[in-house]
């Protein structure tokens, strides 16, 4: 019987998850798949290698209200297939891993423990990505499970970059920037060393745009700074995220206004972005479309903010050799890579829009001293190469 093994990564509204054959040190996906929509319209959909569709269900929003919902939906449906092969564990994608993790863990009830406490420092997130663990553990308690963290990718940054302009203590007791989409950012590097190796060793900032936004300073293939810091509401506007605020705003909501914190939180969290902006979408496609002026200024605001991230990343390197579009939005939306290059034409960066607008690898012009890149990011598949080499595979 071929060893297999099985990746989840959940966020706030969905749930995406893998099933990898083993092939000695290396992965292949046997089924693909996504429960999202949940507590709206949930669709569970998967295909298998040859992308034929094996599910296609939908759910009413109270049969799949929360993420623990959909996890059983997952397992129930997805067991059967499982059964073919030896599952020799599964892992996770956890958000935060504090302080106290830089690298993937097995977990057991102390690390469950030692995660449920991050879950004020990433709300959208680390409770979702928690849930299916939970599930799993009351179904197969017998299974390896493996935490791999978003925030490993930025441990070993030069202290300088994770300070805070506060009281020393602060530091020392974990009030710090810890980065985030770090398994994507890891994933993008391993990628530039193959695709691109000698860009790979020199100064590199990866976009990663979707409805989590951040940027990464990379220098050798490592993290030198991100954007995003002690959560994962710092740094550029995201999809309802506010990205970097003024702390003192803060402090007027719930002094001068009346705001409770958890009212306050709920607004930055998932009221803000370019939700807040544009008072009409989170997502980037439909503002876009739209010809409302305040779809426009969204739209506008991120992309420039994007470019003033990539432009102080690029301080932080002492130059700049490429710059490398990833996520959702970095990956499918031409016209955003096309406003933010353009405001980098001071740093070198000049695209060619012809290979803008059909995605290619290269999408500099000649003119430009910047390699412009777009790299599909692939979260499941480093979480899965982590799962099996801490699991003694690889």
């Amino acid at each position: 019987m071929s060893e297999a093994l099985f990746v989840v990564n959940a966020g706030s509204s969905s749930i995406k998850f893998k099933l990898y054959r083993i092939l000695g040190h290396d992965i292949a996906p046997l089924i693909t798949g996504a429960l999202d929509g949940i507590g709206t319209q949930p669709r569970l959909r998967a295909k298998d290698a040859d992308g034929a569709v094996l599910v296609d269900r939908s759910f009413t929003a109270e049969e799949i209200a929360k993420p623990s919902h959909a996890q059983h939906a997952i397992g129930d449906w997805v067991t059967p297939l499982i059964g073919a092969y030896d599952l020799i564990g599964v892992g996770h994608r956890v958000v935060h891993g504090g302080p106290h993790y830089s690298h993937p863990v097995i977990v057991d009830d102390e690390v469950l423990r030692t995660l449920e406490s991050f879950i004020p420092l990433a709300p959208l997130h680390q409770l979702t990505n928690l849930d299916p663990i939970r599930v799993l553990r009351e179904r197969r308690p017998d299974l390896p499970q493996v935490a791999c963290f978003d925030t490993a990718f930025h441990r070993g940054h030069p202290e300088i970059a994770d300070r805070f302009a506060l009281p020393r203590a602060l530091y020392d007791d974990g009030v710090r920037r810890y980065g985030f989409h770090g398994l994507s950012y890891e994933y993008v590097s391993g990628r530039l060393r193959e695709i691109v190796p000698d860009l790979a060793a020199g100064r590199v900032v990866i976009c990663h745009l979707g409805s989590g936004a951040s940027a990464c300073a990379l220098l050798n293939g490592r993290s030198m700074e991100s954007t995003m810091g002690f959560t994962a509401l710092d740094g550029l506007p995201m999809g309802t995220r506010c990205g970097a605020l003024d702390a003192g705003v803060v402090l007027h909501l719930i002094e001068q206004k009346g705001l409770t914190p958890a009212q306050v939180g709920h607004m930055l969290y998932h009221d803000s972005g370019l939700r807040g902006l544009s008072g009409i979408s989170s997502d980037m496609r439909t503002l876009l479309a739209s010809p409302d002026p305040a779809a426009a200024l969204a739209v506008d605001y991120f992309t420039l903010h994007v470019a003033q991230a990539v432009a102080s990343l690029s301080v932080t390197l002492g130059g700049l050799d490429a710059l490398v579009f990833t996520a959702g939005i970095g990956e499918h939306a031409p016209e955003v890579r096309s406003r933010v290059a353009s405001r980098l034409g001071f740093l070198g960066v000049d695209l060619d829009e012809q290979a803008n607008s059909t995605a290619s690898t290269d999408i500099q012009s000649d003119r430009s001293s910047v390699r412009v890149l777009v790299v599909p990011t692939d979260e499941e598949r480093m979480i899965g190469l982590h799962t099996l080499k801490l699991l003694g595979r690889k």
